[in-house]
């Protein structure tokens, strides 16, 4: 795979890189593996907070009208 990263940005990775003893493939790996988690996390949450509101949409209702 090939990427094309704006200069700026490559630069930026090259220093982090460096800075950390590690090549750009090894950041932009570690770096997409925690926009997956995030990505991942972030859905889990969403799905947990609709099963929530369809489970107490009754009591929500109530609270709202109270």
């Amino acid at each position: 795979m090939t990427v094309r990263l704006p200069q700026e940005l490559d630069s930026a990775l090259e220093a982090i890189a460096r800075q950390r003893h590690i090549s750009k493939h090894a950041a932009l790996i570690e770096a997409a593996d925690r926009f997956v988690r995030q990505e991942s996390k972030t859905e889990r949450v969403l799905a947990s907070v609709d099963e929530t509101t369809r489970d107490y949409a009754d009591l929500l209702q109530k609270l709202e009208d109270a």
